[in-house]
């Protein structure tokens, strides 16, 4: 028996031929079937996508083959492995902590803030794309939310890329009463980035 795989195109009429395997009764296991041509076409041109169509020369069931009505465990899936390119100029730097420091004068403060005259807050700023790598403290959330962006984009958006730890600073300043308090104000500074 011979089990062929094809593409589809555009104009549903045509169809290309992507791999073929011949089988016997009593051959056991997973079919498999390389479609990285389709694939790398896809990720080019995703509104050509029209998906795969799977032919075989006898029915399906007298050959012993599983199909949609199958138990879950034998469903046939596909798995798909994609180099991602983050050196294009369309795509912005991957998600990391940048630098910004804080001067209080120029934000006005410098009549009630009495030290320090600033300090270096940082900010986190870049792209939550897929894959997200490791260094880019994802949380599980985000990686399937990445994941669903890529299905639906226009439904989801990538995770964005905030604080993941932030640290204290003292701040001597003078209160309503001219009283000179002393006060360590929590979460002022970046010290990691991450996707969420």
């Amino acid at each position: 028996m011979s089990v062929s795989l094809f593409s589809l195109t555009f104009s549903d009429a045509e169809t290309f031929l992507l791999d073929s395997k011949k089988v016997q009764a009593s051959d056991g296991g997973w079919l498999v079937f390389d479609i990285t041509t389709t694939s790398n076409h896809w990720v080019m041109n995703p509104q050509q996508n029209l998906g795969l169509q799977l032919c075989r020369s006898i029915n399906i069931k007298s050959a012993g083959i599983i199909g949609r009505s199958g138990p879950q465990s034998k469903q046939p899936f596909l798995v798909a492995f994609f180099k991602a390119n983050f050196n294009t100029s369309e795509q912005k730097q991957a998600c990391k902590k940048h630098e910004l420091y804080v001067s209080f004068r120029d934000l006005g403060w410098q009549d009630w803030i009495i030290a320090p005259e600033g300090y270096a807050a940082f900010y986190c700023d870049g792209e939550c794309s897929f894959p997200l790598n490791a260094h880019m403290n994802a949380t599980n959330h985000a990686i399937v939310q990445t994941l669903v962006h890529l299905m639906f984009p226009d439904n989801v958006p990538k995770p964005c890329c905030a604080p993941t730890k932030l640290n204290a600073i003292s701040v001597l300043y003078f209160d309503d009463s001219s009283n000179v308090i002393l006060k360590k104000y929590r979460n002022m500074v970046v010290r990691s980035c991450g996707c969420h």
